[in-house]
Formats: C-alpha cells, sequence, structure tokens
C-alpha cells in the first residue's frame, strides 16, 4: 500500500470513529441526558463492567490521575456516578454508576445502534459483520481513548 493511499485509509477510519463518537453523543444528549461530553461516555464504557478506581480511569483515559479525578468529580456532581469504599483496599474509593449513569449508558448503546443500522442499511449487514471481523483483528485489544 502506498503512502497516500495509507493516508486515505487513516482518514477514513478517523473519520468514521469521528462521526460515530458524534452521533453517540448526540444521541446520549437527544435522550435527555445533558451536560456530558464524549470523553464522559469513555469513562462510562470503562466504569460499567465493576466500577474503577480514579487510577484505573486515568490509565484507561490516558491522562493523568487529577485529570481523572476532576472527570469523576463532574460526573458525581451531575448524579451519574458515585464513589464506594473500595472492597480489597482501604485506601481507594470504587468509582460505580449510579441508576441514572446506567439509563445514560443504555441511551448509548441505543444510538450506537441506531448509527450502526444505518450502516447496515448502507453496506448490508453481512459487509459490516465483515468490517467488525476485520477491525477486531487490527485494533483487538482497549481502551479505546477519546482525542483530546
Amino acid at each position: 500500500m502506498q503512502n497516500t493511499e495509507a493516508m486515505a485509509l487513516s482518514a477514513a477510519l478517523l473519520a468514521a470513529a469521528g462521526e460515530l463518537t458524534q452521533r453517540i453523543h448526540d444521541g446520549v444528549a437527544a435522550r435527555g441526558f445533558e451536560g456530558l461530553r464524549p470523553a464522559h461516555g469513555f469513562a462510562f464504557a470503562r466504569l460499567a463492567p465493576d466500577g474503577a478506581t480514579v487510577t484505573d480511569l486515568a490509565a484507561h483515559l490516558g491522562v493523568t490521575k487529577q485529570a481523572a479525578s476532576q472527570l469523576v468529580d463532574e460526573i458525581v456532581r451531575k448524579g451519574y456516578a458515585e464513589r464506594r469504599p473500595h472492597p480489597e483496599d482501604a485506601r481507594a474509593r470504587l468509582i460505580v454508576l449510579t441508576g441514572r449513569g446506567w439509563a445514560c449508558t443504555r441511551a448509548a448503546e441505543e444510538a450506537a445502534a441506531e448509527a450502526v443500522g444505518e450502516w447496515v442499511e448502507l453496506l448490508g449487514e453481512g459487509e459490516v459483520r465483515v468490517l467488525w471481523g476485520l477491525l477486531g483483528r487490527v485494533a483487538p485489544y482497549g481502551p479505546i481513548r477519546p482525542a483530546w
């Protein structure tokens, strides 16, 4: 593959990722979850399974602990997450999603399904599944980080 083709492919992937991120963000806002940024969604993705410490979240987002702590303060203040005692480390606090945070996460899933549904309409379900498989081979590991 020539350099110009590689750049074009890179640009296409970045454009698709950027548009998908924006579509999910807009879908979340349209469902009544205001005052969030796409970075919050990347944090919610890390918090969703079992919660995380600020240190875990910082590593996931690729930011400093101070930046992650500020983001946590913000989502706690807005009612999307809460701090709990860590079950294994008395010095740490576990950040977990609240009911509002889980509802927002479900709204993001719905918005993602709508956006990908348009890809299915354009390309067909088989081609989208092939794309998913190919991208999974190229980028099999997370975390997915926001572009700051």
